[in-house]
Order: structure tokens, then C-alpha cells, then sequence
């Protein structure tokens, strides 16, 4: 999976001044520009993030592997009028795929940073068919039904596992899917194995993600109910 950063640059958001790089990613005729704070490609990348190493925060707006697996696997897919959730959108990269491919796209993130990172990004990439909103998956409110349901390394903190699969049972419309990407995280497994113990369909295609040996493996998870 390809990607060319830029040389870094300084976005003034409503934060104050984060110094941002650029990610691009073509697929097919499609290219798109995304901005980060920074890419955690390799789990030695995520290590240094996350033990302390003077990490850049917010950790939202960091380009994760998950987020370009999601959006390599969205990009094979049809989308086209396609009434699409994304959870936790942080940089936004899946959902403005999905977007560009024809989808009407909701993106939610609870961060309001984050939020404007995306927002920017989806301005950036010329999408107009995005809603951007606030969000708490403790305080979930929509009672939209969606065709499909997008989430990249959103399954990390068990406490929310509850909350997930109440968005999901409530807002997947009949014969929609639901797309989830996690670098095989243990604490990912117990919610796709009891919504597969409940009746869910659960299937995988596997990623890669890096730019040199050796790649992060990624699954992009597809439910369905049963």
C-alpha cells in the first residue's frame, strides 16, 4: 500500500498551531490528501507513541495503519448512494474514500479536534457529500439507519464494546455491512467473537501496512447479521 508523505507543515486550528504532514494515497483513478500529525506504521512506531516517547497528541488525528486498511479495503468496494457511518473518524481517510466512490457519508468523532482535522481534510479532497458531528458512543443519540458502518481501531477498550454493539444492532439498516479494521489487538477479539456467538456473520480480509519489512497485518472485519 503506497504512500508518499509530504514534507510537514503547520495547520492553525482551533487548538492552536499542530504541526501537520500530508499522506497521499491513490487508488485506481482516485488520489486523496490527508493531514496528520504523524504515521504509526510499525508496531515499533506505535510503542514509541504510546510509551511516553514525547507522543504527538492528539492521538485522534495520527494516521493509523488501520485507517489506510480501511480505506484500501473501501476502495474496492462499491459505495456509489451508499448511507455510510463512520465511528471514531479521527483524519477521516476511510469515510472521504467513501465518499469520492458516491457514498452519503455521517462522520463522527467525539474529539472536537479531531473533528476539525477532518473536516479540513474533507475540504481539502473536494467531498460535499459528508455530515462532520460530535459524537460520545456513551451518549449516542442517532437513530439513523445506515447501509454501512465503518470503524478503524475502534475496538481496543473493552469498556465500549457494550456501546458498540448497541450502535451497531440500532443503526445498521437490513441487509447492511459493517466494516471494522484492528491490527489484531487481544482485547479486539471478545466483541466479534460474542456478536458471532449472537448470531452475527463474521468474515476477514487480511492487509499489509508499511514501507518497508516488516508490515503491520491488518484485518478488515466485515459483519452482517445472521
Amino acid at each position: 500500500m503506497p504512500g508518499e508523505p509530504a514534507n510537514p507543515h503547520v495547520l492553525s486550528t482551533t487548538a492552536g498551531e499542530l504541526p501537520l504532514e500530508e499522506y497521499h494515497l491513490r487508488l485506481g483513478a482516485h488520489a486523496w490528501r490527508i493531514l496528520h500529525t504523524g504515521a504509526i506504521l510499525s508496531r515499533e512506531d506505535e510503542q514509541r507513541f504510546l510509551g511516553g516517547e514525547q507522543p504527538r497528541l492528539p492521538y485522534g488525528i495520527v494516521l493509523w495503519p488501520a485507517a489506510i486498511a480501511l480505506a484500501h479495503e473501501v476502495g474496492s468496494r462499491p459505495f456509489a448512494a451508499l448511507r455510510v457511518l463512520e465511528l471514531g473518524a479521527g483524519t477521516g481517510l476511510p469515510g472521504i474514500v467513501a465518499a469520492s466512490l458516491g457514498a452519503h457519508v455521517t462522520q463522527t468523532d467525539r474529539h472536537d479536534v479531531a473533528m476539525f482535522v477532518c473536516k479540513k481534510n474533507a475540504e481539502r479532497n473536494g467531498v460535499t457529500t459528508i455530515v462532520h458531528r460530535i459524537a460520545d458512543w456513551t451518549e449516542w443519540t442517532d437513530g439513523e439507519r445506515y447501509d454501512c458502518i465503518l470503524g478503524s481501531d475502534v475496538l481496543y477498550a473493552e469498556a465500549m464494546h457494550s456501546h458498540l454493539r448497541r450502535i451497531f444492532e440500532t443503526n445498521l439498516a437490513p441487509g447492511g455491512k459493517i466494516l471494522l479494521s484492528d491490527p489484531f489487538r487481544k482485547a479486539s477479539f471478545p466483541l466479534l467473537e460474542a456478536l458471532a456467538e449472537g448470531g452475527w456473520n463474521v468474515t476477514m480480509n487480511k492487509w499489509t501496512v508499511g514501507v518497508a519489512p516488516p508490515e503491520r497485518p491488518v484485518g478488515v472485519f466485515e459483519l452482517t447479521r445472521g
